[in-house]
């Protein structure tokens, strides 16, 4: 997938007429960075991509989306939740494109030891999750907690947070976040 990434990034960006450097400058990633994942040769974690489309701005959500959806869809099979997140970390989420919505429903799971990168993730809003299964190392600002299946967090998204499964199971939670902003 990370040729389909470095493709679509390639694209919107030229799309806005921004150069590389302008989206380095932006986003605060290196443009040698910014070049490789365009190039297909780096597989950015979920951290970096959310901090290279801050840049934009735009949220992982819309990147990944591939058309508009009509507001009048109610019912979603699985098969047709939107893939928002590559490696050994996936989020499904609920709806194709979430302009105009008040919330975004993902699906997440987490491979043994994949995390959301060694960047904290911040934007606007709240999120919360429950652990179905599995073990997952939650970080928020200074704060780290284990949580296990049937464990739960809430907290307001401007704080820096990144998320890790510590365990040697897949980790599957589900999670929310409002606005849809991530």
């Amino acid at each position: 997938m990370d040729q389909q990434i470095g493709q679509r990034l390639q694209a919107i960006r030229t799309r806005l007429g921004m150069s590389q450097r302008q989206l380095a400058r932006v986003s605060g990633v290196a443009n040698a960075t910014i070049s490789q994942i365009e190039a297909g040769k780096l597989n950015p974690t979920v951290s970096m991509l959310k901090k290279v489309l801050d840049g934009i701005p735009m949220s992982m959500g819309e990147f990944f989306s591939d058309h508009a959806e009509s507001a009048e869809r109610i019912f979603f099979r699985a098969t047709e939740l939107t893939e928002i997140a590559d490696g050994g970390v996936s989020f499904r989420q609920v709806g194709a494109n979430l302009r105009n919505k008040s919330i975004q429903l993902l699906q997440e799971s987490y491979q043994p030891g994949a995390g959301t990168g060694r960047h904290a993730i911040t934007h606007e809003g709240e999120e919360c999750g429950i652990v179905l299964k599995g073990r997952l190392e939650v970080t928020v600002g200074d704060r780290v907690a284990v949580l296990t299946a049937g464990d739960a967090y809430y907290f307001r998204s401007e704080q820096p947070h990144h998320f890790r499964n510590s365990g040697s199971e897949i980790c599957e939670l589900i999670t929310a976040c409002t606005p849809p902003s991530f």
